[in-house]
């Protein structure tokens, strides 16, 4: 029934196209107008393909009926205002960090941090950088994460206004993390933000970039985000995605990165809230030597729905990459967890593996797993596995034996099995204020309060 829904109702994609009609007479006038020919081919690709439904195979186990019935505008930004108060709760105590607020989509300068900027970086609002930095961006802004291939891509790219732009020069290491705080202020009617990031990384340079979506208020709303994540040689770059929304809110986010020679991407993500999820990663490692780690955590409840989709492209010979995600959910919650690894025909020395762990904390709870290998390539190594389980009764039967209560032992092994994943995180501040997170949400977490 609700596949039917999905394929017979356009209510999300007609809103969308009147839309985007409604706001190309003014982005035609604005500083970005440049641009303006690629948002008139995104929009024109999603009207041609409209969204996926189960039967597009990369999104075979997620139904997108609760998104594509639903009549979404942009979010208002008119008279929406956030105060440093009500981000104090989303902050990471102790860590001293360049921040960035977008406000329902948009850049907030007032409750912004970016004083100190070392010489040569460039921290900003995508849309100042679209009127003044366009020979800095132009190549490669929608250049990587192809519209052609994702309709939430294409969306996203149709009602490109802005977003966070990072640039750090040649050799720069970057002493302070890199905050990028998005929060949606949900309105009366459904609405949707489209934030866009760019992330240049110069040669043999090091940054942490930690992206992290919130909500404020209630109401129905969709979070659709593309980062675009340049790396150039000998860099080394760590990216956070951190999504806590509410309940009510849908949330689509892409990470597409290019790998220069040489160079080290490790991407760490952590999902929490939301009601219907879908965190795609696509890396490519296109220069020789590059490595690649793809670290994750999810954890659902009541019925939430949680998909992760990876596809790792080796593109150049003695690369490696890593893949360790770990799904625990409760009551009615569906998670997903698809990785496919890609090693092209000149890709050899390959050295990739992809490993999917999860526990199922009720009868109710389900999860799809599919690791994937292509191989064209002859000299390589490449494995994969996934396991599915419940608490291990005879660890819980150990640990009662050394007289810790049942509910405490619960606690604990299920603690250990999601911070095994956070361990991976070495901004300490950012862990730690995770770690905080996760115990709440763990049946029984309260009982780790006073270890916290």
């Amino acid at each position: 029934m609700a596949e039917n829904a999905q394929r017979n109702d356009t209510r999300a994609l007609e809103s969308f196209l009147e839309s985007f009609e409604g706001l190309e007479a003014d982005r035609s006038k604005s500083g970005g107008a440049w641009l303006q020919p690629v948002r008139r081919a995104a929009i024109a690709r999603l009207a041609d393909v409209g969204f996926p439904t189960t039967h597009d195979e990369d999104w075979r186990f997620t139904s997108l009926a609760p998104i594509v019935t639903t009549a979404f505008r942009p979010a208002e930004e008119a008279g929406v205002r956030v105060t440093a108060g009500s981000l104090e709760p989303f902050l990471f105590p102790g860590l001293a960090c360049h921040r960035m607020v977008f406000v329902n989509g948009r850049f907030a300068p007032a409750v912004s941090s970016l004083s100190g900027l070392p010489q040569g970086v460039r921290i900003q609002s995508l849309a100042e950088a679209l009127t003044n930095d366009r020979p800095l961006i132009e190549p490669h802004l929608a250049r990587y994460e192809d519209f052609h291939q994702d309709a939430f891509s294409a969306l996203n790219t149709a009602f490109l206004a802005d977003g966070a732009f990072v640039s750090i020069p040649r050799g720069l290491v970057m002493a302070q993390p890199i905050h990028l705080v998005y929060v949606s202020v949900p309105g009366g009617a459904p609405g949707a933000t489209q934030p866009r990031s760019l992330i240049l990384a110069g040669e043999a340079s090091q940054a942490t970039v930690v992206e992290d979506y919130v909500t404020l208020g209630e109401g129905t709303s969709l979070s659709n985000a593309v980062t675009e994540l340049v790396v150039g040689d000998g860099s080394v770059v760590s990216h956070y995605h951190i999504q806590r929304e509410s309940r009510h809110t849908f949330h689509v986010a892409t990470l597409r990165s290019q790998q220069g020679r040489s160079s080290t991407v490790a991407s760490h993500t952590v999902l929490l809230g939301g009601s219907l999820t879908r965190r795609n990663i696509h890396p490519v490692l296109a220069g020789e030597g590059g490595e690649c780690l793809l670290n994750g955590l999810f954890m659902a409840n009541d019925r939430q729905h949680m998909d992760n989709y990876m596809k790792v492209e080796h593109a150049s010979p003695h690369c490696d990459s890593r893949q360790f995600y770990k799904g625990v959910l409760d009551g009615r919650s569906h998670g997903v967890f698809h990785g496919r690894i890609i090693v092209h025909k000149d890709a050899q020395k390959t050295d990739a593996k992809q490993t999917n762990m999860n526990l199922l904390l009720s009868d109710d709870a389900q999860i799809d797993t599919k690791p994937q290998l292509e191989i064209y390539a002859d000299d390589v190594k490449c494995t994969h596995g996934a396991t599915i389980g419940q608490i291990d009764e005879d660890a819980i039967f150990y640990l009662r034996s050394r007289g810790i209560g049942e509910a405490s032992a619960r606690a604990l092994l299920l603690y250990a099995f999601a911070g095994d994943m956070l361990q991976r995180m070495k901004i300490e501040p950012v862990r730690a204020h995770l770690e905080r997170l996760v115990a709440q949400w763990l049946p029984q977490g309260n009982l780790l309060e006073g270890d916290r």
